[in-house]
């Protein structure tokens, strides 16, 4: 980080800190976001954790967890008077204010500090401060990495440590990414030494489904999944009856877009969903196939190589024809992904 002194000096003393993360916010986003708050309340500091929308209930062990406000439901005007009234402002896990929806206009109208801690391409530089790296695998690996930049590791505790150990090991796959480094070993060794249960958060997050999700993610495998071979591309589109259908809560529709990119020979999956007439999508690759410029391209998103997202204003069919019909242009590209990952293994 630049300015490292100037932003210790920031800390020195009691502030009004809010933390807000990305809209739907993930094990990374929400477990940076609590983490550092917990660490930030160590310090004295009066910390609110804002996010733009609710999350997975399967997140909500999480120390501190109790407190976020979520913007969007009845809390807009609250979290205006917090953002207001702060000191400073902790931007994690996004790399664009638009990523935080009504929350965005807010906080880059405040005079007040802002910090971004960020992984993700290319940044608005939006921020005073930023500690940001796309070779971190995830946010939770920049806030350890912060904290210990400021001398600060003896105040990680367990609840804090396994916060962060739940974003390192969803942004990895499990471990699984080819974003796993020989750091993210070393975090992960430090977090567990600092007191982080590993195997109980790995039960909280993944062995804790309900009925209803189970059957819908059986549902999407039997009836939704399309497999496009000439294109070595699978994909799910889900319309909101069908969400409804299973009483579809955040978090359910997790980890489906990787069924598809499990298959043999698939170097490209999407998970196309309609949520009340907002489209969304979520990309998957394998290899060198980049969906952060499919998405960029085609649908006003980004992210990363291997792991992007996007939007559509089209309704669902119009989406999925658009998805379908721009695969020519990555036909031959995808083709020798494809043989490229085959002759890796």
């Amino acid at each position: 980080m630049r300015n490292l002194q100037a932003f210790k000096q920031l800390l020195a003393s009691p502030k009004n800190v809010v933390i807000t993360t990305h809209y739907k916010p993930d094990a990374d986003a929400l477990g940076s976001s609590l983490g550092l708050a917990a660490f930030l309340k160590k310090q004295q500091h009066q910390v609110t954790v804002i996010t733009p929308t609710d999350y997975p209930d399967f997140l909500k062990w999480m120390v501190g967890h109790e407190e976020v406000i979520v913007f969007n439901e009845g809390n807009e005007a609250k979290s205006g008077q917090l953002v207001e009234k702060a000191d400073m402002i902790f931007c994690l896990d996004f790399n664009n204010l638009d990523r935080i929806e009504g929350l965005g206009a807010l906080v880059r109208d405040t005079d007040c500090p802002k910090i971004l801690i960020d992984h993700h391409l290319d940044p608005e530089h939006f921020a005073e401060f930023e500690f940001w790296s796309t070779t971190a695998a995830a946010t939770a690996e920049l806030v350890y990495e912060l904290i210990n930049l400021i001398d600060e590791r003896n105040l990680i505790d367990s609840d804090i440590a396994e916060c962060l150990y739940a974003g390192l090991m969803t942004d990895t796959g499990q471990f699984k990414h080819s974003n796993t480094t020989k750091n993210v070993h070393l975090v992960v060794a430090d977090l567990i030494e600092l007191g982080a249960k590993t195997a109980k958060v790995g039960e909280l997050i993944y062995d804790n489904n309900s009925l209803n999700r189970l059957k819908f993610i059986g549902f999407s495998l039997s009836e939704k999944l399309k497999v496009l071979e000439e294109y070595n591309t699978a994909y799910f589109a889900i319309g909101k009856d069908e969400l409804a259908k299973f009483d579809s809560k955040t978090g359910d529709t997790e980890g489906l877009v990787n069924y598809a990119l499990s298959l043999n020979d698939v170097i490209f999956s999407a998970v196309i969903i309609d949520r009340d007439g907002e489209v969304k999508i979520s990309f998957r690759s394998k290899g060198d196939f980049p969906v952060n410029e499919v998405a960029r391209k085609y649908f006003e998103g980004g992210g990363h190589k291997n792991a992007a997202g996007g939007k559509s204003d089209q309704e669902l069919k119009a989406t999925v024809k658009k998805f379908e019909k721009i695969l020519p242009e990555y036909k031959q590209q995808l083709n020798e992904t494809n043989k490229q990952v085959k002759n890796k293994t």
